[in-house]
């Protein structure tokens, strides 16, 4: 059985385009990509820590753009620096106004440039080019499931 090639670019596209950005009614409720999630969330929010060994929403952030920053590397060929995966987590906590503003920019700024990246590519491969979106979306997917279960602690803590 051959598989079309540009219905699997397509529908994967699709599948990252709705983590991120817009419902295609593939697998996220409308109103629940990353980004929408994300422009709810006030900076009092993003620095409140779940839990006595949990990281705060803003590190959560931070943590899904370096992920991508290390996967855009690889797109260009390999990654040489071994990646601090725990850097993120020690060194991100409570954040100010215009630090969140800063967070979520960068997430937004480093998606749209691998995404317009992988849309742009003409002959897909399944290395880079799937083994690049696969992760990207599943594991920003995972951090968007533990932010939207996050607010909705934060929330029952939260004064009306």
């Amino acid at each position: 059985m051959a598989i079309d090639e540009r219905l699997l670019k397509s529908t994967l596209l699709d599948v990252l385009d709705e983590t991120f950005e817009h419902h295609h009614g593939i697998y996220l409720d409308k109103g629940t990509s990353l980004l929408e999630t994300l422009r709810g969330i006030d900076h009092r929010q993003a620095s409140v820590p779940v839990g006595g060994r949990c990281a705060t929403l803003a590190a959560q952030v931070a943590h899904v753009t370096f992920s991508l920053e290390v996967l855009e590397r690889e797109l260009d060929g390999g990654d040489d620096e071994k990646a601090d995966w725990d850097a993120i987590w020690r060194t991100v906590g409570a954040v100010t106004a215009e630090e969140w503003d800063r967070l979520r920019a960068a997430l937004e700024r480093t998606y749209r440039r691998i995404d317009g990246r992988l849309r742009a590519a003409d002959d897909w491969q399944v290395e880079p080019h799937i083994y690049a979106i696969l992760p990207i979306t599943v594991h920003t997917a995972y951090h968007l499931g533990e932010i939207r279960q996050a607010l909705c602690i934060i929330a029952e803590g939260t004064p009306p």
